[in-house]
């Protein structure tokens, strides 16, 4: 990749976002009837390649039951109301209603409240029983803590998610999270991330996980470039994780690492976009906070909101579109991509003549001039 000379004491990489690159046609298309966008990671088939972000806004145990149902997973925060509170939804009210001036001060004092295993334990045996698959995450802070309290519960599916997640976490006067001893510990898959350079994709995928997020999360609701600084062009940071992926397939004698893009995913042409440059698959937020059924009414909000310390996020205005049916697989009355997400990720790979997702992930791609 080419760089380019800031001044004469520093160099950077050009990087690009999923807005300055373009998916071509090709001289071949197909009916989307024909068209398969059928997702499997681990034992868990799925037709829909997605995972829903763990945002109070977005996953409540009804909402990922519901998700679950329509073909993907809801994924949901551990580290959130539903494990605080016996019952969050008046606070969930409380939120939607807060002025902007001390939204986050309040967010703040109500996410203070601890985390109880028992919760835990009861919202994950509230989806189990609905017959979906059951996906949960732990920030890298949490997971230690209450790793054990899940697997019990009967976790099917691992999610460990931060702004910036490494292969080993070290913190002044604390036990360092090893994920690689982590995870060959633990009888489940175990998704982590965000990553966003080859390198430290490559040490995750050394660590055992079976999908690694690519992104910081968070996307419309978070404000980690204004406040820290850190930012990643989605477009590049994906098709760098994907070629961490092809040389850790050489490596390891074929161990597949699915790559799921996290962050700058908002309507249905970026899903396409980040296939094209590499992912198997997205983690959404936004998108789905906008559905009638999203605990948030219309507001979205991610764990960076409420920090303690250091709020890195914000709560967003979304509005409502439509039913959770209705933004995944349509149809549409709407012509901005924030509905029928995957039926339009399904015509954009019959445009351009493929039939299956990893066979899409090859087609041609253009940057657009700036």
């Amino acid at each position: 990749m080419s760089d380019v000379e800031i001044g004469r004491g520093k160099r950077a990489r050009t990087a690009y976002s999923f807005d300055d690159v373009a998916i071509v046609p090709s001289r071949r298309t197909r009916d989307p009837k024909d068209v398969s966008i059928n997702w499997q990671i681990d034992a868990y088939k799925l037709s829909l390649p997605m995972l829903a972000a763990p945002m109070d806004s977005v996953v409540s145990p009804d909402t990922a039951i519901e998700i679950g149902q329509l073909g993907a997973i809801g994924v949901l925060n551990l580290e959130g109301l539903w494990t605080r509170y016996a019952d969050p939804l008046p606070l969930l009210e409380e939120i939607s209603q807060l002025p902007a001036e001390n939204a986050i001060q309040r967010m703040q004092e109500i996410y203070s409240a601890p985390i109880q295993a028992d919760l835990i334990k009861e919202r994950i045996s509230y989806i189990r029983a609905s017959g979906v698959a059951v996906a949960a995450a732990l920030s890298p802070k949490r997971t230690a803590e209450f790793h054990e309290a899940v697997v019990k519960a009967g976790v099917d599916l691992f999610v460990i998610r931060g702004t910036t997640v490494s292969a080993e976490h070290v913190g002044s006067g604390v036990e360092p999270l090893n994920l690689k001893e982590f995870i060959y510990e633990l009888d489940v898959p175990v998704v982590v991330g965000g990553v966003a350079t080859y390198s430290a994709a490559l040490h995750l995928m050394r660590s055992g996980a079976a999908g690694v997020l690519v992104g910081f999360g968070g996307g419309a609701a978070h404000t980690t470039r204004s406040v820290l600084g850190l930012a990643v062009p989605m477009a590049s940071a994906v098709a760098d994780v994907a070629a961490a992926r092809r040389d850790y397939m050489d490596e390891s004698g074929g161990r597949y690492v699915h790559v799921i893009a996290d962050g700058s995913v908002g309507r249905s042409g970026d899903i396409a976009k980040a296939i094209a440059c590499g992912a198997d698959a997205v983690m959404m937020g936004s998108p789905l906070a906008r559905a009638t059924q999203a605990p948030g009414r219309g507001w979205h909000w991610g764990a960076e909101a409420q920090h303690a310390e250091l709020p890195r996020g914000e709560r967003v205005h979304v509005g409502t579109v439509g039913t959770l049916a209705e933004i995944l697989n349509g149809p549409s009355r709407s012509a901005d991509g924030s509905m029928n997400l995957f039926g339009a990720l399904k015509r954009a790979m019959a445009t351009t003549g493929y039939s299956e997702l990893k066979e899409f992930q090859r087609v041609e791609v253009v940057v657009q001039g700036r």
